[in-house]
Order: structure tokens, then C-alpha cells, then sequence
């Protein structure tokens, strides 16, 4: 009842016109940078942070909020419509979310990733707005080795997720953490395959990367391919779920937000994690697993709905402890860091009105954002009805453009054309590129926390084992593992 009484005050401060404005600007732009290919929240929160210096703490963190969980609206639509990932925990969604599209179920796709969103978002705000008090110690005894456990695990999911065979995904995810490897040594900055490269000092490009595999391998994919019927006009019962698709995506919807929420807690797994986790759970639990990568809804509500149940957890690690569990919620850090106000323990206490404020205002948000989608769903699948002659290059000036505004960089662009051959060679082949952009996206933190964990433990690897953190990441990680494994044998069996 405590809780309910302050988030009664959060509401009040939410609802003051200047905070609801802030809101809006927040979740609008939001879903602009989650639409167009490289931007993503950090990038959007980056662009208008100047904007925040001249108002107040609860205006600045409400709106900069907005910006990020409206990205994670946006991301999807890309993904769904052109195969593009919008932001990276979209990269899931393109798998069976652009198969719905081809079918036209697009509408239909886009309208289940809406509400599923919506639904992850305010179990996650819910969730943060109970748990976020009592998570400060468990959330302290989180060290390098457990997360390397976590995040280990992860890529064993991902294993099973994959719609290759074993030995294609173990190979894509050897040459993702491969090129996680490219660039400056992340503990002692000594240059690693940069073969000379200045460019290739800072890494590869996610967003190149990710826009050449997905996006421009789709344009090469579709060469060639006759394609003679458009989809037609959308009517109002094609933009809107089936009573079928509707209970298909309640279970996935319900559990993404479980496992949403949960990965959002641990510091450094974040968004993309959390949807291939998802992924991995509804194709094993399927009855029909081979509809998976074919346009099953169950593939676009579950990670979609993670993507967003993630975004409330993510700011536990922020607001408890002052740490900024993944590089969106380090921007908040500085807008917060900026007005004064420091996270950490003392923030509930010292500042009810902005950590309440803020849930209220997520709540809000979260409606808003499906205010504002829902509508233009009849407008995004009107797009498909474009001939391809147009649609193509549209698509590839999308691409060039989002990633040429992330580091005004000519090479990103060279990666991305590089990375989009490659895809399309991969996709000719039956290679699953999915787990490679996972690979490449953990193999930092991987390297990182395994280097740490056995510094601290002077080369002994019996600290992955100890310690009561590590020992429940290990416990959870093969539990999760040997679980997916029985049910993907059932399901062999079976068929």
C-alpha cells in the first residue's frame, strides 16, 4: 500500500502539463530513432541531451526515458516490414516478423509487437516499481564471474534458438566473437587484427554490420526474384491479429516479460539477450517448431514483448545503485549526474518525486506509445505495396543514411557493403546470421569479465564455481540449457 501511495504522488508529478509534454517529445522522437536503421535510443538520447541542461531534473530524465523505451517501440517496424533491424534488440523480430510481411500478415505483425511491447513495458514498470527497493544487495553481489556465466549461457540459448544446424550456428557464433575481437584490447589497449587500420582501431560498426546482413543481403536476396503481385490495400481486418494469432501470442506475450524483466536486472546483458532468450523458449515450448523462421507469431510477441519488459528492469541497476547496467541508461547517468542528483540507494529517500515521477510517467508513456503506433500501422503496410524498383532503393539510402549519421564515417558504409555480401553468400548457403550479431555483441563483455574473473582469482578457474552469485548463474545457466535440450528432443521425437 506504501508503494501505491507513492506512486499516487509519482502520478501527480507525471501528469503536470510541462512533464506530459516532455513525455511526448520523448516517446515520439523515440519512435522515430527506432524506425530509421543505426540510429537507436542511445544515439536519439544523445541528440537531444543539450535540450535537457535548461529544465528540470523530472522533465529531463522523463523525457530522455521516453526516448529510450520509444526506440524500443520503433525497432520494430523496420525489422518487420524491410527485414532491417531498427535498433539491435530488433534483430530477432526480422526473423519471423518479415515472414508475416510476405505472407500479409504485416499489419497483423505489427499490431502483436504494439501490444506486446505495451504489455512488457508496464509489467516491467510494475516490476521495477516493487523490486527496485529491495534489489540493492543481490544486485551488489553480481560480480565478473556470474555475469560471464550469464552471459556464456546466453549463447548457449542462442544455440537453440537458431533455425541452422549446430554446427552452422557454432560456427556463425565462432566468427562473431572473432570480429568482437577486432579493435583495441579492452584491458590494456593494445591494437588486435586492425592489420594497420586506424578505422578498424575503435571495432566494427554494430550498425554497419547489422544493416549489411539483414538489410542489404535482403536487397541482393530479392534480386532475381519475380515478383508479380503486390500486397493489396490494407482493410481494417488485415491490420488487426486474428482471433488465432490473438491466444497464439498470450503465452509468449506473458512469459517475454518474465524473461524480459529478468535479464534487465543483470547489469550488462541487456536488450538483445533478453530476445533471443525469448526466441529460444518459444520455439522449444512450440508445437510446432518448424513454423519458427516461417512467420510464427509467437517468434515477433515474445522477443518484442522482452525487448520492452527489459527497458523497465534496466533501470533497477541505475536507480539502486548508481550503475549504468547498459550504455542507454549511462546517458541518464550524465542527465541525472548533470541536475545534481545522484542514483544510488539514497534516491528513493532524497528524491521520491523523480524516481516516482518516473514510473508514473512510463506508465504513461506506454500508452502513449501505443497511441501513437497503432494508427500508423495502415500507413507502414501501405508501404509494401510499393514495386520493388522503388522500394529498393529507398531501402538502401535508409540504410546508407543511418549508418553514415552514427560516426559520419565513409568506412562504416564500406562495412556495410562488405557485411551485406557476406549475409547474402551466409543466407545462400543456410547459414542463420542471427547468432553471429549476438556473438559479436557479447564477445567484449565476455572477454572482459572472464579476464576479470581470473585476475582477481590469480588464474584460478574455481571462481566461476564460487561464491553464492556465481554458483546461481551456473545453477540457472545449465538448468536453462539441459531444459531447452529435453524439450527440443521431445519435439524431435514427436515428429
Amino acid at each position: 500500500m506504501q508503494s501505491l501511495s507513492f506512486l499516487m504522488d509519482g502520478l501527480w508529478v507525471a501528469l503536470q502539463p510541462k512533464n506530459l509534454l516532455f513525455c511526448f517529445i520523448g516517446c515520439f522522437w523515440g519512435s522515430i530513432v527506432g524506425v530509421l536503421p543505426g540510429l537507436g535510443p542511445l544515439a536519439g538520447m544523445a541528440l537531444l541531451l543539450p535540450l535537457t541542461f535548461s529544465i528540470d531534473s523530472a522533465g529531463a530524465i522523463i523525457m530522455l526515458s521516453g526516448i529510450f523505451y520509444g526506440a524500443m517501440y520503433g525497432g520494430s517496424t523496420t525489422s518487420i516490414l524491410m527485414r532491417i533491424p531498427g535498433e539491435a534488440a530488433s534483430v530477432v523480430t526480422c526473423i519471423d516478423g518479415y515472414e508475416m510481411a510476405k505472407k500479409g500478415r504485416a499489419g497483423a505483425a505489427l499490431s502483436i509487437a504494439a501490444i506486446g511491447s505495451f504489455v512488457g513495458g508496464v509489467l516491467s514498470v510494475i516490476g521495477l516499481m516493487l523490486v527496485a527497493p529491495r534489489l540493492a544487495n543481490a544486485m551488489l553481489a553480481i560480480g565478473p564471474a556470474a555475469e560471464f556465466t550469464i552471459l556464456l549461457a546466453a549463447l548457449g540459448i542462442s544455440i537453440f534458438a537458431a533455425s541452422g544446424t549446430l554446427l552452422k550456428t557454432i560456427a556463425m557464433i565462432a566468427l562473431g566473437l572473432v570480429l568482437a575481437m577486432i579493435g583495441l584490447d579492452p584491458l590494456t589497449a593494445t591494437p588486435r587484427f586492425t592489420f594497420g587500420s586506424l578505422e578498424l582501431s575503435d571495432g566494427l560498426s554494430f550498425a554497419a554490420m547489422a544493416i549489411g546482413l539483414f538489410g542489404v543481403s535482403e536487397i541482393l536476396m530479392s534480386f532475381g526474384q519475380d515478383i508479380t503481385e503486390r500486397p493489396q490495400a490494407p482493410k481494417l481486418k488485415d491490420m488487426l491479429p486474428t482471433k488465432k494469432e490473438v491466444s497464439d501470442s498470450v503465452g509468449p506475450t506473458l512469459r517475454g516479460s518474465v524473461i524480459g524483466f529478468f535479464f534487465g536486472i543483470v547489469p550488462g546483458v541487456g536488450h538483445i539477450v533478453s530476445t533471443f532468450a525469448s526466441y529460444a523458449v518459444e520455439k522449444a515450448l512450440s508445437k510446432h517448431p518448424e513454423e519458427f523462421g516461417k512467420g510464427a507469431v509467437a517468434g515477433v510477441a515474445g522477443p518484442e514483448t522482452a525487448n520492452n519488459a527489459t527497458t523497465g528492469a534496466a533501470m533497477i541497476p541505475l536507480l539502486v545503485l548508481g550503475i549504468p547496467a547498459i550504455p542507454v541508461t549511462a546517458v541518464l547517468l550524465s542527465a541525472l549526474t548533470i541536475h545534481g542528483v545522484q542514483p544510488g540507494p539514497m534516491l528513493i529517500a532524497q528524491h521520491p518525486e523523480i524516481f516516482w515521477g518516473l514510473i508514473a510517467s512510463m506508465l504513461i508513456g506506454n500508452l502513449m506509445l501505443v497511441i501513437l503506433n497503432l494508427p500508423l500501422v495502415g500507413l507502414f503496410v501501405s508501404m509494401l505495396r510499393l514495386p520493388f524498383g522503388y522500394l529498393a532503393p529507398t531501402i538502401l539510402l535508409i540504410c546508407l543514411i543511418g549508418v553514415y549519421s552514427i560516426r559520419a564515417s565513409g568506412f562504416d558504409l564500406m562495412i556495410m557493403v562488405v557485411f551485406g555480401v557476406l549475409g547474402y553468400v551466409l543466407r545462400l548457403l543456410k547459414f542463420d546470421i542471427a547468432p553471429l550479431l549476438l556473438a559479436f555483441v557479447l564477445g567484449d563483455r565476455l572477454e572482459i569479465n572472464f579476464r576479470r574473473a581470473l585476475t582477481i582469482s590469480e588464474g584460478d578457474l574455481s571462481i566461476f564455481l564460487k561464491g553464492p552469485a556465481a554458483q546461481i548463474a551456473v545453477g540457472m545457466a545449465v538448468a536453462v540449457t539441459i531444459g531447452v535440450a529435453v524439450l527440443k528432443w521431445r519435439q524431435r521425437k514427436a515428429v
